[in-house]
């Protein structure tokens, strides 16, 4: 049955509740490359819960859950087979506590037809204890085959890069088992650990998830630019515009603008895009 956007769009999923630890948190660190010396005073914030802090894009682990309840909205129903995460978006109302419970509200605010696909939005604000705003996730979800049905085709990519060289340029290695650490924090894809099942999706090889490279280089921006201080990130948005292999070499390019870092990944190796049209906004 294909997508009925007039169905679809505005629905909203049902609240559900949440929270993560301490643990977590830690384990998302490791599964993006932190740790990086073990004993370094900068990474034990990431890795031991004395002085524990979060990354900004950790808002994509408890948001994530968000997903699964897609299937169930009237007029959404698709072969997930043809669905790719196109762009994520992270929005901090404040900074993320080293543990939290949760009350999160999503709902699909636009549906767009990109011709051989739909492009699906889903919108998630999580709530803290007070009910106060903490972080709002928007997914675009690219799904194949299920365009064609007439309307707006969306927004033009933004947060290009400006014309000139670089302001900075850092490396960042990943583990040869990265994804399957990175695996443990919710998303248990096959493709990511399955030989096998990788082959079948065309690679010769399990790739990285992309919220795992979508961490890696927001961790790459705030350690290298931002002097470690995650508080300072009030928004973080990027395009996944290709794979990452385990044991490969991110180099992250960015350029300062006014309040605002654009900056763009690729691997060392390939030479091939990872991360593209990416921005993490400063408070």
């Amino acid at each position: 049955m294909p997508i009925d956007p007039q169905k679809a769009r505005g629905a909203k999923l049902p609240d559900a509740e949440s929270g993560y630890t301490k643990d977590q948190v830690i384990l998302y660190h490791l599964g993006i490359g932190s740790g990086v010396p073990a004993t370094d005073a900068n990474e034990l914030q990431y890795t031991y819960e004395k002085n524990l802090k979060v990354l900004p894009s950790f808002a994509v682990i408890p948001g994530f859950g968000s997903m699964g309840g897609i299937a169930s909205i009237p007029g959404l129903q698709f072969n997930f087979a043809m669905l790719l995460h196109g762009e994520q978006e992270v929005i901090l109302h404040k900074p993320l506590p080293p543990a939290q419970k949760l009350k999160t509200s999503a709902h699909v605010p636009e549906i767009y037809d990109k011709g051989k696909a739909a492009l699906v939005i889903l919108e998630a604000t999580a709530r803290d204890e007070s009910g106060d705003k903490l972080f709002t996730n928007r997914m675009s979800l690219f799904i194949r085959g299920e365009g064609g049905f007439g309307g707006d085709s969306g927004p033009k990519v933004g947060n290009v890069a400006p014309d000139r060289k670089p302001d900075g340029v850092i490396t960042r290695t990943t583990l040869p088992q990265q994804a399957l650490i990175y695996r443990l924090s919710g998303d248990k894809n096959p493709l990511h650990c399955d030989p096998d099942f990788a082959k079948m999706a065309g690679f010769d090889k399990p790739i990285i998830h992309g919220l795992c490279s979508y961490g890696i280089a927001c961790k790459a921006i705030v350690d290298e630019v931002l002097g470690g201080d995650v508080a300072q990130v009030a928004r973080y948005q990027a395009r996944f515009a290709g794979v990452a292999f385990p044991g490969e070499t991110y180099q992250v390019s960015y350029w300062k603008q006014d309040k605002q870092i654009l900056l763009e990944a690729k691997s060392v190796e390939r030479g091939a895009p990872i991360i593209s049209n990416a921005v993490v906004e400063l408070r």
